[in-house]
């Protein structure tokens, strides 16, 4: 008898035992992964959890601290697959801070956590830490980081002085490369992000301010296009820029200003306008409305805002016809600033009553605002922000959602687009236009 009791007594520490160990070992096999665990904030990261029970509900939370202190944070509740995974490329959540299958949705779903918070500013430095974990019926399982980086040491980036003013970016390598003018919109000053991503990708680009930056007008108004003719031709003379491929790039009242000079200009072989006008639009800021562009000294007609059809908009149109190379339009069919999908849809009839020869691309997002297409993925809710030149509050239109699926959509389009649109040469070629500049 107790020779059967001590077996019964040791079975039953080996099974108990048995089960501490495959317990733990179920426990440590439950992973939180993310790939990659550093990328750069126009790439997209994925999520998975891996290691839970089949059909188990996985809450993912995600959370950051902003460029000015401000916490925000998501969450989504997720069932596993039949092999014990979570992987947020490949499913949807069963509800949470968003709705579609979204790899970044955790990213571009976070709220702030003050309610006196307009949007998310960016970090001062380069990078930005986000700070993952999930569960399982409340109990934390994992946890993970990701870094979202913003600069990249493979860009060289060159301060101009003199008669032109801005930032040039180059890609690290000797080049030449493909050249591509930056212009920015209402809010002035040098559109450095924009230029430094198109150099993260093999471009030259010039982050050209042409107002409110020291030394430059403080309004748009009575800006000479001339100046921008100036910038094409230093462009054109730099050892990294190819000459013969030179695009612009702008958004707004800089989509509208990327349009224009592409019509003046045959040196400019491609265009890319976000949220553009069709026609040219007066000063802006200023207590009196003028001009915003002039040629030789004379201003260029231009459209009342928000008119339709009268004689002004019709004087004020941009001969977008006239454009020597391929153009791409983005635009939003919720903008709350202008209605860019009306005139981007404009654009598109006015190229097809002309047999523009070109390729011609239109990207417009019925969810979005007119923060469309912006190639950086960071949290996308904002409320109502302030104009850093008038002063005036406005809301920018769109939902999360629409303006983050836009831009997750736009800017590998836009990238293959630049890439059809101004080729980078073979080595051979390249030392060849190095020579002859």
């Amino acid at each position: 008898m107790l020779l059967r009791m001590t077996r019964t007594c040791v079975g039953r520490a080996l099974l108990l035992s048995a089960g501490v160990v495959l317990s733990a070992l179920a426990t440590a096999a439950q992973k939180l992964e993310i790939e990659p665990a550093q990328f750069m904030s126009d790439e997209v990261a994925t999520v998975r959890v891996t290691g839970v029970q089949p059909n188990a509900h996985v809450t993912l939370h995600a959370q950051l601290i902003d460029g000015a202190e401000q916490a925000w944070s998501s969450e989504a509740e997720f069932v596993a697959d039949t092999a014990g995974v979570v992987d947020t490329a490949k499913q949807a959540p069963l509800k949470g801070s968003y709705k579609p299958v979204s790899a970044m949705g955790l990213v571009w779903s976070m709220m702030p956590a003050s309610k006196g918070v307009a949007g998310y500013r960016a970090p001062r430095d380069s990078a930005q830490a986000i700070q993952f974990s999930a569960s399982v019926d409340g109990k934390e399982i994992a946890t993970a980081a990701l870094t979202e980086r913003f600069h990249s040491d493979a860009v060289k980036r060159i301060e101009l002085t003199g008669a032109l003013h801005g930032f040039f970016f180059v890609p690290a390598d000797a080049g030449p490369h493909p050249g591509i003018l930056v212009v920015g919109g209402s809010e002035g000053g040098a559109p450095q992000a924009k230029a430094e991503w198109l150099a993260r990708h093999g471009y030259a680009a010039l982050a050209l301010a042409y107002f409110h930056y020291e030394g430059l007008p403080p309004m748009l108004e009575d800006i000479p296009l001339e100046y921008f003719g100036q910038a094409l031709a230093w462009m054109m003379k730099r050892s990294e820029v190819i000459p013969n491929e030179i695009a612009v790039m702008g958004g707004s009242r800089g989509g509208e200003l990327a349009l224009q000079l592409g019509a003046i200009y045959p040196k400019i072989h491609a265009v890319v306008a976000y949220v553009p006008a069709n026609v040219r639009y007066p000063s802006c800021c200023g207590t009196m409305m003028r001009g915003a562009w002039t040629v030789n000294g004379r201003e260029l007609a231009y459209a009342m805002p928000r008119s339709s059809g009268n004689l002004d908009e019709i004087q004020a149109a941009i001969a977008v016809e006239k454009i020597q190379g391929p153009i791409l339009v983005i635009s939003a069919q919720d903008d709350g600033v202008w209605p860019s999908s009306a005139m981007t849809s404009a654009i598109e009839h006015r190229l097809k009553q002309n047999h523009f020869a070109h390729e011609f691309v239109r990207l417009d997002y019925p969810h979005a605002g007119h923060r469309a297409g912006n190639p950086v993925f960071e949290p996308a809710w904002a409320g109502e922000v302030r104009h850093p030149v008038s002063g005036r509050m406005a809301s920018m239109g769109g939902t999360p959602e629409g303006n983050a699926l836009s831009s997750l959509d736009a800017t590998p389009k836009v990238l293959d687009f630049l890439k059809r649109s101004l080729p980078a040469p073979d080595a051979a070629a390249k030392s060849a236009a190095a020579a002859g500049n």
